[in-house]
């Protein structure tokens, strides 16, 4: 018998553990197109804040008393889908449980063997060379259209999707200034290749992200990366040079509560003609999906892109991995352990 969460209540601000129910699925024989899986990986991720409310957004919400999704790893079982076969790993949408039966709209796809046999581990396809990675390549240089010379700031930068962004540029020669939250994670991202790091827990940010222009250089920001919303969105408009490009993947800062947002300086968005576009990893997915593989994997193979993953263990930890992302509990990909 397999185990799945389910959103037993919607949450008013920050998601507690009882809004939140371990459950048993039903078994039962496998009908045409089904698949029955156990789990190894699962992925937990910031869009899935909005997926618990009760809201038209570009996904669907989750119903209450219904068992959640998510991407997860896993290995095939039983098939009666065409192209699988016992023994396959897959990436899927059939995360939030431990195993059980899914079907076609759960999105079952073969992890690529000669990447696996080379020794890409499985549960990268849950970052770098999945959602966090190709929303990173994506928004970076398809929806920012970052090129070599341009100076990139990224907040989150010690985030699966932040970290990915500062690695991408750097081998793409661009110069970065990441944010990160902490000593810590600060240091990581230096590591990583930024060639200024500063500390939105130290201070406000625009005077840090001033200072560390100026000791680079540089007279403004030409791409700025956008995880977080708030205050790093409004430094950002601050400091962008003339038609500078901003990509708004999330806004981590606002999920969980219904405040206005204090703009000061997006006035200069007109002036200096900066072009914000928000994006979905899907839009443009599939159109690039190759070009994003090959060059995704090549830079991981020459070890240009790396990742950090920090893991909880077991089903049971689920709910609480995903409310360590608003915490800045996660250095990286935060991934839960089957």
């Amino acid at each position: 018998m397999s185990r799945a969460w389910h959103l037993s209540s919607r949450p008013n601000g920050l998601p507690t553990l009882d809004n939140f129910a371990l459950r048993e699925l039903p078994d039962a024989p496998l009908d045409a197109d089904q698949l029955r899986v156990r789990n190894l990986w699962l992925s937990v991720d910031p869009y899935m804040r909005g997926r618990m409310n009760d809201a038209k957004s570009y996904t669907a919400s989750f119903q209450i008393d219904q068992p959640m999704t998510g991407g997860a790893i896993g290995e095939v079982l039983e098939s009666t889908m065409d192209g699988f076969v016992p023994g396959d790993l897959i990436l899927h949408m059939g995360g939030w449980r431990d195993g059980g039966i899914i079907g076609l709209d759960m999105m079952p796809n073969k992890l690529p063997a000669e990447l696996l046999a080379g020794g890409m581990s499985p549960q990268t396809f849950l970052h770098n060379m999945g959602l966090t990675g190709g929303t990173a390549w994506i928004g970076l240089l398809r929806v920012a259209a970052a090129k070599p010379g341009d100076t990139v700031f990224v907040s989150a930068a010690a985030g699966a999707v932040g970290s990915a962004v500062v690695q991408i540029a750097k081998a793409r020669e661009m110069a970065v200034i990441g944010s990160a939250g902490g000593a810590g994670k600060g240091a990581w991202v230096t590591d990583l290749g930024a060639d200024a790091v500063i500390d939105y827990k130290a201070g406000p940010v625009l005077p840090q992200l001033a200072a560390a222009l100026e000791k680079l250089g540089k007279p403004g920001i030409d791409v700025y990366f956008d995880n977080v919303g708030g205050e790093h969105l409004d430094a950002a408009f601050a400091v962008a040079n003339d038609f500078a490009r901003f990509a708004i993947c999330g806004m981590i800062d606002v999920y969980n509560d219904g405040k206005p947002q204090e703009m000061k300086y997006i006035i200069r968005s007109f002036p200096a003609r900066i072009r914000m576009e928000g994006f979905i990893y899907t839009d443009q997915f599939f159109e690039c999906m190759e070009e994003f593989y090959a060059d995704m994997g090549g830079l991981i193979a020459s070890g240009a892109v790396t990742m950090r993953e920090t893991v909880h263990d077991g089903i049971e930890a689920t709910p609480e991995a995903f409310l360590g992302l608003f915490s800045g509990a996660n250095i990286g990909k935060m991934l839960v352990r089957l």
